[in-house]
């Protein structure tokens, strides 16, 4: 398998807040009994973190908050291998999302951006003929000159789903979304390339609505799923970029997010990318 190119993340830091319970609670109830963690996470922060650890190195672009957990998100991403060097401090508090996570390794999550509603693209250089990889949890347009800025292979994680401008979706290489993320965002039907999760359904990528590609999940008692499918799309990117053909990227990928589940962490420690895809 070639090494992988280096992946520029561009996205979300936050911290996560996470109480595991028995169940999730519905609409007005109090559940007890729960335990609470407090760890490094947000879209973006766990693709880098995922990248750095499967390929190597990463750089991220994002915002933190001048606080407490801006400075522990930075040195986590660092710690992980990731370049900082375009994550900024900004006033105020830092991202923060509360998580809920069951037995079953389902979830609830809801997110204040905090910082995140301030990220630029000041310090960034997206002109080197790299990979880029970018998510919605911060401002779309700040993506999209992202994506007019990059010389080289662009990828989506089109998360949360939202209609997404036409220069956009037209510059992609790639969109990653999962199947309800698919069915909320139509214009995907016409994209030149996308790969749709499918949880224990595996993976599969289309070009213009038609499937090209498939792969099967790897089984994995889960965990916990919050950053499978963030780990997955650093693995897609890479694994795509390093020159592998799209049903080897996909199942590569899969790999790599079963590990994933079956952590409690939202950024977990992987081998590297070479190690997930069966001596491909």
């Amino acid at each position: 398998m070639p090494a992988s190119p280096t992946l520029t993340v561009l996205g979300s830091l936050n911290v996560d807040l996470t109480s595991r319970v028995h169940r999730l609670p519905s609409p007005g109830e109090t559940i007890g009994g729960g335990t609470l963690t407090r760890q490094p996470g947000g879209k973006g922060g766990n693709q880098a973190a995922a990248a750095a650890r499967l390929a190597g190195a990463a750089r991220m672009v994002g915002a933190v908050g001048d606080d407490t957990d801006g400075r522990s998100l930075t040195q986590a991403l660092a710690m992980a291998g990731v370049n900082t060097d375009a994550v900024r401090q900004v006033p105020g508090p830092s991202g923060t999302a509360l998580i809920v996570i069951d037995s079953e390794g389902e979830n609830q999550i809801a997110v204040c951006p905090g910082a995140n509603a301030h990220v630029d693209l000041e310090g960034a250089d997206f002109s080197d003929g790299g990979t880029v990889l970018a998510q919605l949890e911060i401002d779309v347009g700040i993506v999209l000159e992202a994506a007019r800025r990059t010389t080289g292979f662009f990828a989506l994680n089109a998360a949360p789903a939202q209609e997404l401008p036409a220069e956009l979706l037209e510059r992609c290489d790639l969109v990653i979304v999962n199947e309800s993320e698919y069915g909320l965002i139509p214009q995907l039907g016409n994209a030149k390339r996308v790969a749709v999760t499918y949880g224990a359904g595996g993976a599969s990528m289309f070009a213009h609505g038609v499937k090209t590609a498939h792969a099967p999940a790897r089984k994995a008692r889960v965990v916990n799923s919050v950053g499978a499918g963030d780990a997955f799309c650093a693995a897609l990117v890479l694994a795509l970029a390093s020159g592998l053909d799209e049903q080897s990227s996909l199942a590569t990928a899969c790999a790599v997010g079963a590990d994933a589940v079956a952590s409690e962490l939202s950024q977990p420690e992987f081998g590297r990318l070479e190690s997930y895809s069966g001596g491909l």
